[in-house]
């Protein structure tokens, strides 16, 4: 017997549009993420930012948290610091936040160089950053998640990891399979009980990060700025980097209704660069 308010089959039919009504989503320009409540890391600037930006645009109910609050300014939503690799602070946050329906995982940290160049430190702090964070940010929202039956929760990763070993990221490429490593997990672990879990991996993406690293990297390498830079387009087959609006609208596709069917993936959008 086909339950109220459920769909029992989806529409033979090509156009969002047609698979919108049969969904019951309504107008195509609806807000895809109305009346959702989204917490984010790293909402301050690039991907974060944009992903910030356009779940806001489509109607969710958004708590972005940056480690610089300054970088927050100029969101209309719920802004907040936040260190995330401080335990207390992240379980306390999100508790405050109350029950979410998305959670969004953007913190990151790019550690530039092979085994030999990576010391002690660099493993604790890379691995506290990309990976702790997400395991800690998982835990706190998971309980109120499972209360509900439902929540999505989209980790960001990357190329460099287990899916391309990429020269001079050792420690990105460890710390960034962790995540797809975690993602699977607990989507495997959930998956009966309402709860998604993806990952991303982008290619390199335009921002401020990845401008930060073109200089940091040619005064290593004694090289000019443009130099490194056409080194870094050079390898994405598209032959150009991403741009964040582009990756924001994949994690708004996951965080959505829209991908009820899809959990424990890894999305690649990086240019053809690991076809």
């Amino acid at each position: 017997m086909e339950q109220p308010g459920r769909v029992s089959r989806l529409p033979e039919a090509d156009s969002w549009a047609a698979l919108s009504a049969g969904l019951g989503y309504g107008e195509v320009d609806m807000e895809r993420l109305a009346g959702k409540r989204a917490f984010l890391t790293a909402a301050g600037q690039g991907i974060g930012r944009a992903v910030a930006e356009l779940f806001i645009a489509e109607g969710a109910q958004v708590i972005a948290t940056d480690l610089r609050a300054d970088s927050l300014q100029g969101l209309a939503c719920q802004v907040a610091p936040l260190d995330v690799t401080d335990r207390e602070a992240v379980f306390g946050q999100i508790r405050a936040a109350g029950p979410l329906d998305i959670l969004f995982n953007c913190a990151g940290l790019v550690h530039h160089g092979t085994i030999l160049e990576c010391s002690d430190q660099d493993w604790e702090t890379s691995f506290a950053l990309n990976a702790r964070s997400m395991f800690w940010t998982m835990q706190a929202a998971l309980p109120a998640m499972l209360q509900r039956g439902r929540g999505s929760i989209v980790n960001v990763s990357s190329v460099a990891s287990s899916v391309k070993g990429v020269p001079q990221r050792f420690l990105y490429g460890a710390s960034k399979a962790a995540i797809i490593g975690m993602t699977k997990s607990v989507a495997a672990d959930f998956v009966g009980q309402g709860i998604r879990c993806n990952a991303i991996c982008p290619g390199t993406v335009d921002s401020p990060s990845w401008r930060g690293r073109v200089v940091s990297q040619a005064r290593q390498a004694g090289l000019e700025e443009e130099q490194v830079r056409q080194a870094f387009i050079q390898r994405q087959p598209i032959g150009r980097v991403g741009r964040p609006g582009e990756i924001a609208h994949l994690a708004l596709y996951l965080a959505s209704d829209e991908a009820a069917f899809t959990t424990g993936a890894v999305h690649l959008i990086d240019g053809g660069w690991s076809n």
